[in-house]
């Protein structure tokens, strides 16, 4: 099974059960650089996939949480090639892997180099949030070479021709923003969240997962059967910034 496709049957094997899938998502190195394995271990052990987020000065994405996180991790040294370096030293996880990144760490690292260094690290996909799909075909073709995902991420607005693209263009699985800006608000899953969720499951051949604002489990019981799987982000990381372990934690958003 290729790293891709590895990505895409945890989603779909723990979305056989009738629940989403749980799509862990931590910021590396934070709170605590050198507990970073140890939250990796822990995670890839009570999630089915587990997602890094490598720290950037510019997360434009992020919420608060998230940009605060990255700005603690950067002050004590994280970079890239430290959390692909660890991420080698772990040994195999459970859950798969997926770096998520800006573009200009990815373009500081080497885009030649990146593959092929993710590839040792046991890293199955990519999500580059900043990175256009008709921009990224150097990126892309240096991960296909290692059968690595690049995962593209749709949202409410997007319109329906280039959400055709978009789901046509993904692997390992859609990443379907909830929500116009950026990350850790709750939200309420309102029903036009729903019947855009339906719209993007209709067009993508490959699992649907959403996120944005996912915290409790009422939100993750009400995406039942319109997704594949739920991204839990800001809200894990603010457990891990308390100390607290994360596995009852996503425990509980399952049962």
């Amino acid at each position: 099974m290729s790293p891709r496709e590895r990505i895409a049957h945890a989603i779909k094997s723990a979305a056989a059960s009738g629940e989403p899938a749980l799509v862990a998502y931590l910021t590396a190195g934070y709170p605590q650089r050198e507990k970073f394995r140890e939250q990796v271990r822990a995670l890839a052990a009570g999630a089915d996939v587990l997602e890094i987020g490598v720290p950037f000065t510019d997360p434009m994405a992020d919420g608060l949480t998230i940009q605060r996180a990255s700005l603690a991790a950067l002050a004590q040294g994280v970079t890239l090639r430290w959390i692909l370096a660890e991420l080698a030293a772990s040994g195999a996880l459970r859950a798969p892997l997926l770096l998520m990144s800006y573009l200009n760490p990815l373009l500081a690292f080497g885009v030649g180099r990146l593959a092929e260094a993710a590839a040792r690290a046991g890293v199955s996909g990519f999500i580059v949030p900043d990175l256009p799909l008709d921009e990224s075909s150097e990126l892309r073709a240096a991960l296909d070479a290692r059968q690595i995902a690049l995962v593209q991420m749709v949202t409410p607005v997007t319109e329906p021709q280039r959400l055709a693209q978009l789901c046509a263009g993904s692997q390992g699985f859609v990443y379907a923003v909830t929500m116009t800006g950026t990350t850790g608000r709750n939200v309420a899953v309102p029903d036009e969240v729903l019947a855009y969720l339906d719209r993007v499951r209709a067009s993508s051949p490959i699992p649907v997962c959403a996120g944005f604002g996912i915290r409790s489990r009422e939100q993750v019981k009400r995406l039942r059967g319109h997704v594949d799987g739920v991204v839990v982000g800001s809200a894990l990381v603010e457990v891990l910034e308390r100390g607290e372990d994360p596995t009852p934690w996503l425990g509980r958003l399952r049962s």
